[in-house]
């Protein structure tokens, strides 16, 4: 059996994510609230876009309260399904109080809900930098998602402790324009 080969640019993604696990720290539900106040006071989110948050996976910052205070300006919401690997996300409508079902990887979604396509996507980060470089949890999910989503504002979200110099990427990683943090709103591609 012959070894599975990986490229410089895998083994430099898999040591920045070890490295990035380990800097996530802070309490989510209070970094949340914080995250919840920069989003919401910036007015990011245009009138009347649909956005798609995520559940909270454990060491995650909490988005419940950002997607709370969206919902309470009348934005429609969406959480992602988590389809079989190498397909993109699908997002279904959610209601703050709906019901959920369990995912794959602790993920979870609307047990029911129509399938939208948002406007604004949230997108979990394990580490970014201030060029818009992003590292998530290796599965390629929101990569492939964005590149069908292309007029979609995609805004990154971590825990500030979470910036990186420099974040190893290829030619087919999605890059933000912006990452909310419980410490800002950091524009990428400026200082």
């Amino acid at each position: 059996m012959v070894a599975p080969h990986f490229s410089d640019l895998d083994a430099a993604k898999r040591a920045a994510r070890i490295a990035a696990r380990g800097r996530r720290t802070g309490d989510p539900l209070v970094a949340g609230r914080a995250l919840a106040e920069h989003v919401l006071g910036a007015e990011l989110v245009p009138p009347g876009a649909c956005v798609a948050g995520v559940w909270p996976l454990p060491g995650e910052i909490d988005l419940r309260r950002l997607m709370n205070g969206l919902f309470e300006r009348g934005h429609a919401l969406a959480l992602p399904v988590t389809p079989p690997r190498a397909l993109p996300l699908e997002f279904r409508a959610w209601r703050p109080g709906d019901a959920l079902a369990y995912g794959p990887m602790g993920t979870r979604f609307p047990a029911d809900g129509t399938v939208v396509t948002p406007d604004v996507v949230l997108v979990p980060l394990l580490a970014f930098d201030r060029t818009g470089g992003r590292l998530g949890y290796g599965g390629g999910y929101y990569d492939r998602t964005l590149a069908r989503l292309p007029h979609a504002l995609a805004i990154g979200f971590a825990f500030a402790a979470q910036e990186a110099p420099e974040v190893p990427v290829g030619p087919h990683d999605f890059r933000l324009r912006m990452v909310a943090t419980e410490a800002g709103i950091i524009r990428c591609g400026t200082d």
